[in-house]
């Protein structure tokens, strides 16, 4: 097995590294207080690559595969988890599932404003009743006029009021699934009022509402009713980029927590030479190096064009729970300080805990293992 990356790999790393330190740390904590996405980054976000990360680049994008995409999202994630998961919505869901599912056609039309930045994308699946059963979604679409029109709403998605366009996932029937592809300007969809939630406070979370919005045919993206199918695929290589946030959220709490064991000083010492710091960091380190090596093995299964469901589900279960552990130890590490919101740590942990429930819980990947071990 080669772990080794290569140098294009890791000239997209470092060029992100040193964006993601220089432009998104230090705007971090003001960006969360405001509560709101910093758009005016959207335009650098574009000029490297970071809104069309997996796109061709006959259609504008970057054209990465899926090792250095995991490499971008980490580097994301340990300045800011709101821009981190704000770029995952749009690459992995939303162009992820077009890259899925879309005709040739459609793509032409609807990947080179996504990959510039002129929109950012949302998707749209989960609904107010059903989260973890998605197949059960109550949001209808009904032929209508050699079209479709489309009733319901979406619950907890990440984008819609920043978003120039959504795939929209809808029933045609019971458990019968289609994905459309709608400008958020079109008459009879509209984003609801951004949630309050316990972090991530720069991403935006909203409902989507459908009322009696008309879609056309040409709109309608893959099979009738068989959406579903691609649903799957599109989590499949989402859960690896939240893997990797994960990641990088624990890692740069650590990271935080490292610097600072090493100044704070108690009893006439750095409370780094006590054993208990030394062994929170030791453990937290190796958790997310192990966690690291769980996401590259599925994304390098996912670039062979091998089956990588079962890594995926195991990566994102665990890096994302090793990530929650590695930001919880950090805080612990600062103490006080670390529950102050001067510091950026106490985010980190609210942060890292959406991870283990977006794009399919911990409980549901614990699920989806054990199906793919077990055959049933």
């Amino acid at each position: 097995m080669d772990l080794r990356y290569r140098e294009d790999q890791l000239l997209v790393r470092d060029a992100v590294r040193a964006f993601a330190r220089e432009r998104i740390a230090p705007n971090a904590a003001a960006w969360s207080e405001a509560g709101k996405f910093p758009t005016e980054i959207v335009p650098e976000l574009a000029r490297l690559g970071l809104l069309g990360l997996a796109v061709p680049a006959e259609h504008g994008g970057a054209g990465l595969d899926a090792l250095a995409i995991a490499l971008v999202m980490e580097e994301l994630a340990a300045a800011d988890g709101s821009v981190a998961l704000t770029v995952a919505a749009h690459n992995s869901l939303c162009i992820g599932h077009l890259l899925v599912a879309a005709s040739e056609e459609q793509k032409r039309r609807w990947l080179p404003p996504l990959a510039s930045g002129q929109r950012l994308g949302a998707w749209a699946l989960t609904e107010p009743g059903s989260g973890s059963d998605a197949a059960a979604a109550r949001t209808r679409a009904e032929r209508r006029d050699g079209g479709w029109v489309l009733n319901g709403s979406k619950q907890f998605i990440t984008n819609p009021n920043l978003a120039g366009f959504a795939v929209v996932i809808a029933a045609s029937a019971e458990r019968k699934l289609c994905a459309f592809g709608i400008p958020m300007s079109a008459k009879g969809i509209r984003a609801g009022r951004p949630e309050r939630k316990m972090g991530l406070h720069a991403s935006d979370t909203a409902p989507v509402l459908l009322e009696g919005c008309e879609v056309p045919e040409a709109d309608r993206i893959g099979g009738e009713g068989t959406a579903f199918e691609d649903v799957k695929k599109v989590l499949d290589r989402g859960r690896i980029g939240i893997g990797a946030i994960g990641v990088g959220l624990g890692r740069g709490a650590i990271e935080v927590a490292t610097a600072y064991a090493k100044e704070r000083r108690q009893f006439g010492r750095p409370i780094s030479d006590f054993q208990m710091i030394r062994w929170k960091l030791a453990r937290a380190r190796t958790e997310l190096d192990a966690a690291r090596l769980l996401v590259h093995r599925a994304a390098a299964l996912a670039d062979s064009g091998r089956p990588f469901r079962l890594e995926a589900s195991m990566a994102k279960l665990y890096a994302t729970e090793a990530g929650t552990r590695a930001a919880n130890a950090a805080l612990q590490v600062l103490g006080g300080y670390g529950y102050m919101r001067d510091q950026p740590v106490e985010r980190m942990v609210r942060d890292a805990r959406l991870m283990e429930i977006g794009e399919g819980t911990s409980e549901i990947q614990r699920v989806v293992i054990a199906r793919e071990l077990l055959g049933a």
